[in-house]
């Protein structure tokens, strides 16, 4: 995969970036497998705004994928690449012997044709889903399991990826994208290889249009409101109005903790992300 540099036709297309989608191979979804993604616009059941600079946007479909990939010891082939509107990597459709199909994610270099499979026993390659007790130390791993049998959950975002570090007992250490170091079980399940679209953190929008076709509207700058509106706001030319950033309601926004300093899942932690 690579990045399409624009002709600078206009000042939107001067700066503006697109990945080339060499590795897709059509461009319609397997309709059963997809759903109505419904837009909240940013509020809740009342209709009122809880999530500002949310709205518009493309209409889209959402793939149902199969992050929990239970059909074990069963060989299944690979159909299609494809492009999810959802989220930033590709995913693949995949298709059992009993004719049954599946949307999975796509780690980096699947192709179409290849075999992938789940299980215990199953062979370390991309694309196969098996525990983290049978991966090697410094096997790059995506959609890893906090649990087993619940389900991918960490490392699903394009061009992420995580390694075990060691093994100990039943728990293993694993690296985190973030540089976060956490413990899981053994038992939970991951899959082998680099999520795709590693390109995807390079994009440039170029222009503001393009980030409303992806349901992001624009964002007025607290010192550029009025004293009314905003803490920052006001004032005869550039002024904090005395405050320190902050949001509307007085939410301080740079350096204060917001993790709760007892949740429960702290003790897996075994190295803070901000970590030297």
């Amino acid at each position: 995969m690579a990045l399409i540099k624009f002709k600078p036709v206009t000042p939107g297309r001067r700066f503006g970036s697109a990945p080339d989608f060499s590795e897709i191979t059509t461009d319609r979804p397997y309709k059963p497998l997809t759903e109505p993604k419904r837009k909240s616009g940013g509020r809740n059941h009342h209709g009122h705004v809880t999530d500002r600079r949310i709205g518009g946007g493309h209409k889209q479909r959402l793939r149902l994928i199969d992050f929990k990939r239970l059909r074990y010891n069963l060989e299944a082939k690979v159909l299609t690449i494809e492009y999810d509107p959802l989220r930033s990597a590709r995913i693949a459709l995949i298709q059992y012997p009993d004719g049954e199909k599946a949307y999975i994610l796509a780690p980096d270099g699947l192709q179409v044709g290849h075999t992938v499979m789940s299980g215990d026993q199953v062979e370390v390659k991309i694309g196969n889903h098996l525990p983290l007790r049978n991966i090697p130390e410094g096997t790059a791993i995506h959609n890893i399991e906090l649990e087993p049998k619940k389900g991918g959950k960490l490392v699903r975002a394009g061009g992420t990826l995580a390694s075990i570090m060691a093994k100990e007992q039943d728990i293993a250490h694993v690296k985190l994208p973030s540089g976060e170091v956490r413990i899981l079980k053994l038992d939970s399940f991951a899959t082998v290889g680099q999520c795709s679209n590693l390109d995807h953190e390079n994009i440039a929008l170029g222009k503001a249009g393009r980030a409303r076709w992806l349901g992001r509207r624009s964002q007025t700058r607290g010192t550029a409101q009025n004293p009314c509106d905003h803490p920052m706001g006001g004032g005869e030319g550039k002024s904090k109005g005395g405050n320190h950033p902050q949001s509307p309601w007085g939410q301080k926004s740079k350096g204060l903790k917001t993790r709760r300093p007892n949740k429960p899942s702290n003790r897996f932690i075994v190295r803070d992300r901000r970590a030297a």
